[in-house]
């Protein structure tokens, strides 16, 4: 399997400034590159945070809250397997509690028994709890079945979420989405884990208005680390408003303030908690507490949490340590058998379709979104995988990711809108989607899902490119600009984390484990030798002698040296 050829493209720069100094001249042209023209745009102080109560619904489900508290009822927060859901639970219930609520208590499904989010088979399991309101966090948009049996049951809900609403809503008592229909919200890219925090901001504001606060009121920033990695691992957007809720949630990170099974998690990560990063929480934090949801029971991670205890967060955290090295065995094999069955594929013209659906009877449906995600990655293409619902089911678990350009919900719609009952059930965001049909129905969806991407997406989207933020000089190679780098964000998704292009010079080169590549590198433009790396870059021959990189600049600390090396992100031989 041949992945497409991948072409360096430079970001466009509009005009900015001025800026102080003491910004490196190449910051402030990646900040503009990215929409952020001036000092003030790039000013990241919580008191600019967009206030609740332009969120819709968010005063009644306060006032619903309130009221609750008031009379004692029982408040079950109903979350989802992802770290998403599992961050956002621990901030309603840590919330909830911090404002005085005293029966609060959290059940999250399993991906095996109950399905997602608020399902009939997990009021079911609710019955003995005796709940008087279910919050959802992360889910209920799309739970109608669910929420019909609760309240055949007698109990309110109230649903928390972020995903995209189909043409009809449950029957809920409250639903507070941003991404609701004539919702005025400025910012339609909050987590789940966003949209509950700032509901506990509007329930505040309503408790302070009615006299509820004696004391100091609380101080809910103490959520804001749990926010900051919901959000860098749903892969919403960082836009403005998501930027101030992450930086604020690093801060306290990097301060030592982190709830202990954070502090455990990082740890465990072998990552650096004084100056820990976006990315550190995309690629490290957060996949040890999905790991949790994906194979074992997220009631794992959230428990992790929520302890208070860091002798028992510690512990709990390596548990959720032993799952994810399970997860990323099983993800390796599974990634292996996907571009096997890729490589396999009957072509028109070698070209590869313009979606693909893949699917092994083995497959674990926790880490099926996992594949999806490194073939898209690798092939430029939107990719489902499927796996059974679970061993021997005739029902298939499918996960979904896009590239720009085509939204996976929009097109999952119109494959239901042509094809009706194809699909059993489906929901998600542009990017990423979820859905379930029947074994027997797999050929069918797939050719009508190429039949709908077809017409959806132009061949040209489907050409990999790499956006790079352009050269640099022989004097910008420095440490000092790598640690400014590392801290500069946050970085994430929409506001990708700089990436440079340039022609070096190969002094040495050495295969490090099976995969990765390891490179000396003399700079065309001179200067002093470069170390790079390029994990998954052996193609098993020796590179050319000379090589066009894009590559991340990062901090290199290795044996106790302050220097910098290349993380590679693509090379290509360079020009003559």
């Amino acid at each position: 399997m041949t992945p497409p050829a991948t072409r360096i493209v430079r970001r466009k720069v509009p005009p900015f400034g001025p800026w102080p100094e003491s910004v490196p001249p190449v910051l402030q042209r990646i900040y503009a590159a990215r929409g952020v023209l001036t000092p003030e745009d790039g000013e990241l102080r919580l008191a600019r945070l967009l206030p609740p109560d332009a969120l819709g619904q968010v005063g009644r489900a306060a006032a619903m809250l309130a009221q609750a508290m008031a009379s004692d009822a029982h408040v079950v927060v109903v979350g989802d397997f992802d770290c998403d859901g599992a961050t956002g639970t621990a901030v309603a219930v840590r919330g909830l509690r911090l404002l005085g609520a005293r029966r609060v208590s959290y059940q999250v499904p399993h991906r095996a028994r109950h399905g997602y989010g608020l399902s009939p088979a997990l009021v079911e399991d609710l019955v003995p709890m005796a709940p008087d309101l279910l919050l959802t966090v992360d889910s209920g948009i799309a739970c109608h079945a669910g929420i019909a049996a609760a309240k055949a049951r007698g109990w309110r809900v109230l649903v928390t979420d972020h995903h995209l609403p189909g043409e009809t809503l449950p029957d809920a008592d409250v639903i507070v989405d941003p991404n609701l229909g004539g919702d005025g919200f400025p910012s339609k890219a909050l987590a789940g884990v966003g949209v509950v925090f700032y509901l506990l901001l509007a329930l505040r504001r309503h408790l302070r208005e009615a006299g509820a606060f004696s004391g100091p009121e609380p101080d809910l920033s103490v959520l804001l680390d749990l926010v900051a990695v919901g959000t860098v691992a749903d892969l919403v957007p960082l836009d403005y408003n998501n930027r101030l809720l992450v930086s604020a949630g690093l801060r306290r990170l990097r301060k030592g303030q982190g709830q202990p099974g954070l502090r455990a998690l990082i740890e465990l990560a072998k990552r650096d908690e004084a100056n820990l990063t976006a990315s550190d929480i995309g690629f490290a934090i957060g996949p040890r507490l999905n790991a949790a949801g994906r194979l074992e029971d997220m009631a794992l991670g959230i428990e992790c949490l929520l302890c208070d205890d860091p002798g028992r967060a510690r512990e709990l955290a390596e548990v959720l340590e032993g799952i994810n090295a399970e997860r990323k065995d099983l993800q390796q094999q599974m990634v292996d058998t996907a571009e096997a069955l890729v490589a396999n594929l009957p072509l028109d013209e070698g070209d590869l379709p313009p979606v693909l659906c893949l699917h092994e009877p083995d497959w674990h449906p926790g880490v099926v979104g996992l594949v999806a995600s490194r073939l898209k990655d690798r092939l430029h293409r939107p990719v489902l995988a499927f796996a059974p619902e679970e061993p021997g089911s005739d029902r298939l678990k499918g996960s979904a990711r896009s590239i720009p350009g085509l939204h996976l919900r929009d097109a999952l719609a119109a494959v239901d809108a042509r094809h009706p009952g194809l699909i059993e059930r489906f929901g998600g965001h542009a990017m990423a989607a979820g859905l379930s049909l029947g074994a027997g129905q797999l050929a069918a969806f797939r050719q009508a899902l190429e039949t709908v991407v077809s017409g959806l997406v132009d061949p040209a989207q489907l050409r990999a490119e790499l956006a790079s933020d352009g050269e640099l000089d022989v004097a910008d190679f420095s440490r000092d600009l790598a640690d400014q780098l590392r801290l500069a964000g946050p970085w994430g998704q929409g506001f990708p984390e700089p990436v440079f292009d340039g022609c070096f010079r190969v002094q040495s080169w050495r295969r490090v484990g099976e995969r990765h590549l390891k490179l000396e590198l003399a700079p065309d433009a001179g200067g002093a030798k470069l170390s790079a790396i390029h994990f998954g870059g052996w193609a098993g021959t020796a590179p050319p002698s000379r090589l066009r990189l894009a590559f991340q600049l990062e901090p290199d600390d290795w044996n106790g040296r302050r220097g910098v090396q290349l993380l590679v992100r693509h090379l290509e031989p360079a020009p003559a």
